[in-house]
């Protein structure tokens, strides 16, 4: 591979093997190691870039740092036949973020719908994930997350931080077939993808972000600051904001995922952060409050399912706006990114790469030969 490249592909089973050795030497148990890599791979499989091993120094500072805790089990301060309320303790959120699910999939199958609110949890990484997991058992699933202590995204209107990036998600189970998954975070791009862009990956969008004079930017230094020459990429040294898709609906939107995945669940808005020890104004912690239904207690499972395939069918059907076009439903573009990166392994910026082999060499872990 010629040093001039600016983007390569990897093959899943040397990139997973990598970000394996490295949470190992970072200090996570064997299967925390696996189940971690696995999960921010699969998010880059399925065109999530923003969400999958570009994350891998930050997560390692954070391990090392004492700001998440490996190999975590959740608490449930309360809990009955419908619902419960998990503590993640501050866990990696691809551990505490199954263990919630899968209560909350407990729950629902037994009870027909669960609620379960997750607070103090580490980065959850792809929400979409937990959709699929529901779905896999045939639930619905509709989640509303948001992040205390990751102030990014200014509110319609405003040119100053006031909310996380507050994802929303919702699932739909297909027997047979790929599920509908709807997953978006609430700003008109998350603050991973403007990650990914500093890194020399894909940019965003020229309006994506604020500055505080008001003025639209594509430039990542706008929420990060100086970039040039570094690995940092912090936006407490950034001035600028992300914004709000949607114009007011994205706001109002972000707004509940907000008051409903951090004020209800107990996990703290995105703000204001009042004065205290250090890691309690820069500890960023997710909360999700995740809604679990069974479609047979409903009615007929199987009527369900015949009305959604029809559905999907009557919109699939729509005349494309563009000759050569097409109508995707939501999960589509997952789906295809999935099957051709696995085939073809995951596109790498050079930035990226370099970044992540960084974090390893701290840690000696030698990079695999490409």
């Amino acid at each position: 591979m010629a040093a001039d490249v600016d983007q390569f592909r990897i093959p899943v089973p040397a990139l997973t093997s990598f970000v394996t050795s490295i949470f190992a030497k970072a200090g996570c148990s064997p299967a925390e190691s696996d189940r971690v890599a696995r999960y921010l791979v699969a998010a880059n499989l399925t065109g999530h870039d923003s969400h999958g091993v570009v994350r891998v120094p930050r997560y390692v500072d954070l391990i090392a740092e004492g700001a998440v805790v490996v190999d975590q089990t959740v608490a449930i301060p309360f809990e009955n036949d419908s619902m419960a309320v998990v503590d993640g303790r501050m866990g990696l959120g691809q551990t505490v973020g199954p263990q919630a699910v899968e209560l909350g999939i407990r729950k629902a199958l037994a009870s027909g719908v669960a609620v379960v609110a997750l607070r103090n949890a580490g980065h959850i990484g792809r929400v979409g994930d937990w959709a699929e997991m529901a779905a896999a058992k045939g639930l619905i699933s509709i989640h509303f997350v948001n992040g205390h202590g990751s102030v990014l995204v200014a509110p319609f209107g405003g040119a100053e931080r006031r909310f996380s990036t507050a994802p929303f998600c919702v699932g739909v189970p297909r027997t047979g077939k790929p599920p509908v998954v709807l997953d978006f975070a609430t700003s008109l791009v998350a603050e991973g993808k403007v990650l990914v862009a500093s890194n020399g990956g894909k940019p965003v969008p020229p309006d994506a972000m604020i500055g505080p004079d008001g003025q639209l930017s594509g430039d990542p230094t706008t929420l990060y600051g100086p970039i040039e020459g570094t690995h940092r990429r912090d936006p407490r040294f950034g001035l600028g904001a992300i914004r709000a898709f949607g114009e007011h609906k994205g706001s109002g939107l972000a707004l509940m995922c907000e008051l409903l995945g951090g004020a209800l669940t107990g996990n703290g808005t995105a703000g204001p952060l009042t004065e205290g020890p250090k890691d309690k104004v820069r500890r960023m912690r997710n909360g999700m409050l995740s809604v679990y239904l069974a479609p047979r207690f409903f009615g007929s499972a199987e009527e369900f399912e015949a009305a959604t395939a029809v559905y999907l069918d009557f919109v699939k059907s729509s005349k494309p706006a563009r000759a050569g076009g097409e109508v995707l439903v939501p999960g589509e573009p997952e789906q295809r990114q999935r099957a051709d990166r696995t085939a073809n392994g995951v596109p790498m910026p050079r930035t990226t790469w370099d970044s992540i082999v960084a974090a390893a060499t701290k840690l000696g872990v030698p990079a695999p030969a490409l």
